[in-house]
């Protein structure tokens, strides 16, 4: 092995160690941290609410171990960041509660709050989600994002940390819902799969401007619509249909569809049978 190139990584790993978090400790805290507000995702018991407070404190230290290699990169400490975010814990809870009702309340195929929580993808990727903005709301750089990211492995949901969700979000099914970092999100949305809410450029230069749409309260958006521009506005009440391609705002109580044409012909005619080569 060239002892040169041992040398460059050697320098490499030292020099970003000491200034990234660890991801499995950032993956750690998140999936501890879920674990912790709902029993679903744990098989722990607690038994007193000084049990309970107990835990809350070794996930606090552990978050502030997690989060030292950033601390010249963020505006406030690690303790400080530890209880600011335990400070906006009770509150997350509450707001993830009622995304779980929203998804039962919306599914006919649910059958309980708790089955929601437990085996719909669109309540983690939504947990993972409102965990993650309180660190980006908070400056922490690069921790949120892993946190997302995490999220999307799991469940095809990829939620950037910076956008800018309400109450009562409703994910269904979830699989391929891109939603970019200056997306604004208003209360009793519903999203289905496929979904992107992006920009119409991606140019780096705009990194620091709203790219993304705005979607206000109580939108239903279906299956592999695509929305983009940071000046787009759906209007609330809106209905967009599967498959719309939207650059330009709507107003409220719109009904947006994609019309397509369907043909049905009998496959027994040879003639007309279409010529598939895969």
């Amino acid at each position: 092995m060239d002892s040169h190139f041992a040398t460059e990584l050697l320098a490499s790993r030292t020099s970003r160690a000491l200034t990234l978090p660890v991801k499995q400790e950032v993956s750690a805290f998140a999936d501890s941290l879920l674990q912790m507000l709902f029993p679903h995702f744990s098989d722990t018991a607690y038994y007193s609410s000084d049990e309970v407070d107990g835990a809350l404190k070794v996930l606090e230290r552990d978050l502030r171990s997690a989060l030292r290699p950033l601390e010249q990169q963020m505006p406030y400490t690690a303790e400080e960041i530890g209880v600011r975010l335990f400070g906006r814990l009770p509150e997350i809870y509450r707001m993830l509660w009622e995304d779980a009702e929203s998804i039962y309340n919306g599914d006919p195929a649910a059958e309980s709050v708790d089955e929601v929580i437990s085996a719909y993808p669109g309540f983690l990727a939504i947990a993972f989600y409102r965990i993650a903005h309180e660190f980006c709301a908070l400056g922490v750089p690069i921790f949120p994002r892993i946190i997302t990211e995490i999220a999307h492995q799991r469940t095809g949901v990829d939620i950037h940390p910076g956008a800018t969700i309400g109450r009562s979000f409703f994910i269904d099914h979830g699989t391929g819902i891109v939603i970019g970092e200056t997306t604004v999100i208003g209360d009793q949305v519903k999203l289905y799969q496929g979904v992107t809410l992006g920009a119409l450029s991606v140019a780096k230069s705009l990194s620091t401007t709203k790219r993304h749409p705005t979607i206000e309260d109580r939108v239903v958006i279906y299956s592999n619509a695509t929305i983009l521009g940071g000046t787009t506005v759906i209007g609330h009440d809106s209905i967009i249909g599967g498959n719309v391609w939207l650059t330009e705002s709507v107003p409220p109580f719109s009904a947006v569809y994609h019309k397509s044409e369907i043909k049905v012909r009998d496959s027994r005619v040879e003639n007309m049978l279409p010529d598939y080569v895969i």
